[in-house]
């Protein structure tokens, strides 16, 4: 059984981190570097999927990768394939920026790594609202 209460507003106190991220990268200037937005939304992404994983109860390695947390969270639940894509985006954009390629990202990346990490809080938001009591 989870606390779906404290589920949701863990998840609430992750999307305000996401907006202020989002806040601090259209400041006037330069706002967030990109590799530094990169690494954040990598951050955030994680504390989402460990949110959902200490919910469910599932066990997963501290120091384990977005990916890898996607695959504890999906196992036995297929329906968090729903997010894999999402997972899978901040991946690309974290290893184009190692391998220097920036010019295979998409435009405007700052802007699509917000939308990605809001896409991720509102599947998993809307998930635990509608999920009973006793699973999430």
């Amino acid at each position: 059984m989870y606390d779906k209460v404290l589920t949701l507003s863990r998840l609430d106190q992750a999307q305000a981190r996401i907006e202020a991220m989002a806040r601090e990268m259209a400041a006037d200037g330069d706002g967030m570097p990109l590799a530094h937005a990169v690494d954040t939304a990598m951050d955030l992404a994680r504390e989402l999927l460990r949110i959902l994983l200490d919910a469910e109860g599932k066990r997963y390695e501290a120091d384990a990768d977005l990916l890898q947390l996607w695959k504890v969270l999906v196992k036995g639940k297929p329906h968090w394939n729903t997010i894999r894509d999402n997972c899978r985006e901040l991946v690309y954009y974290h290893n184009c920026l190692d391998l220097g390629r920036e010019d295979a990202l998409p435009p405007q990346p700052q802007k699509m790594i917000v939308h990605t990490l809001r896409h991720l809080y509102l599947y998993l938001r809307s998930h635990c609202e509608q999920s009973p009591e006793e699973t999430a």
